[in-house]
């Protein structure tokens, strides 16, 4: 204990106690003028999209990341066609991120 306090270290109770030995640090960090709030992204895939994932997809398990470097979609549509599937009964899941139809 006399270490530390040799070290300098702080008493801290509270919450504030923090803010209060952070505050020098604080002062130099630029706060955001304005906080993010972009909208998000609708999703959506069409017929092409969902042709070329069935289209790499087969009875061997595929990794999701190989399907979205191939397919050159985005891996949200990527995500959404594969739930489709599985919630059509098409797709089974593996371990590893891995996919295939079934």
């Amino acid at each position: 204990m006399d270490r530390l306090i040799r070290e300098g270290a702080t008493l801290v109770q509270s919450a504030a106690d923090i803010m209060e030995a952070l505050r020098p640090i604080a002062d130099g960090v630029a706060a955001p003028r304005q906080p993010y709030a972009a909208p998000p992204a609708a999703i959506d895939a069409d017929d092409r999209d969902r042709r070329a994932i069935t289209g790499l997809l087969g009875p061997s398990a595929v990794p999701v990341d190989e399907l979205i470097r191939l397919s050159g979609l985005a891996p949200a549509v990527v995500q959404l066609v594969l739930l489709e599937l599985e919630l059509a009964g098409s797709l089974q899941r593996h371990a590893g991120g891995r996919v295939s139809l079934g």
